[in-house]
């Protein structure tokens, strides 16, 4: 409880030591631009619709979060339960498949439209290798015993190995999906990393960090305003990338245009021609 009290505490001041102005057309080209949630600003996240507005908005990856259901789903969802973003209540890992699917997904307004909350199997049908999806697994614990297998079960059915990307937070999934799938690409988060320490926050933890425990991950993944030049240059020079996240529209977030790719909820706004 203290570990993780001081470590939302160090992430609240970070952001104040790394403050950058947003990035021109010139500066955009050639980065890899990652619709967070699907595309969250031009659909209900997560879902079928704000997949594909963010493919046809031009996104390199979409990004999508997994839970696991009581009879062994992987359902599409950011939270662990469905209380914000449908008209039910409950967390994912105690309904089955049919439960969840009975419920509606809410709009931006709050209202149920008829609309559920897709799996991986109907996600990676939907994309079927016209970008590439970036998974993320959430903190597990004890909540989704076997998830990474099961998601390397659903990506191997799917025979899409060379286009899905799996990032976490926790280090325990990474180093289990790692285990299990060697070939699989995997990418970290992070919220931020501590000045002159080798330690990061990664989620509501503060665990240690060198490029060794990490050399099968492709790429940290940073909280958008807790980075600076210095530490960028070092993970290049490990023959690492960096993305940061969440933005929206390109000129009104601190950006570091040396960073290889950004999570935006509108991924339509970071085309070079916009």
């Amino acid at each position: 409880m203290l570990c993780a009290s001081l470590a939302y505490v160090v992430s609240m001041f970070l952001p104040a030591f790394f403050v950058k102005a947003g990035l021109h057309n010139a500066q955009r080209e050639g980065k890899i631009i990652v619709g967070h949630r699907g595309a969250a600003g031009l659909a209900p996240e997560n879902t079928l619709a704000a997949i594909e507005r963010g493919i046809e908005a031009g996104a390199d990856m979409v990004e999508i979060d997994i839970h696991l259901t009581s009879d062994g789903y992987l359902i599409v969802c950011h939270d662990q339960t469905v209380d914000r973003t449908t008209d039910g209540e409950g967390r994912i890992c105690d309904m089955t498949l049919a439960q969840i699917k009975r419920l509606h997904v809410l709009n931006a307004w709050g209202q149920a439209i008829d609309v559920s909350l897709p799996t991986l199997d109907e996600v990676l049908t939907l994309v079927s290798g016209r970008c590439r999806v970036l998974i993320e697994i959430k903190r597990t614990g004890s909540l989704y015993q076997g998830i990474e297998q099961k998601l390397v079960n659903v990506i191997a059915a799917h025979n899409a190995q060379d286009w899905v990307v799996v990032q976490s937070f926790n280090d325990s999934v990474l180093f289990n999906l790692h285990h299990i799938a060697p070939e699989l690409l995997l990418e970290k988060l992070v919220v931020g990393k501590l000045p002159g320490l080798p330690l990061i926050i990664d989620g509501i933890s503060i665990v240690k960090f060198d490029y060794d425990k990490y050399d099968f991950v492709q790429s940290f993944n940073f909280y958008n305003h807790a980075l600076n030049a210095a530490l960028i240059d070092e993970i290049h020079a490990h023959g690492k990338q960096v993305k940061t996240w969440t933005h929206e529209g390109p000129e009104d977030q601190p950006c570091w245009q040396q960073v290889d790719g950004y999570i935006t909820n509108r991924p339509d706004l970071w085309s070079v021609a916009h």
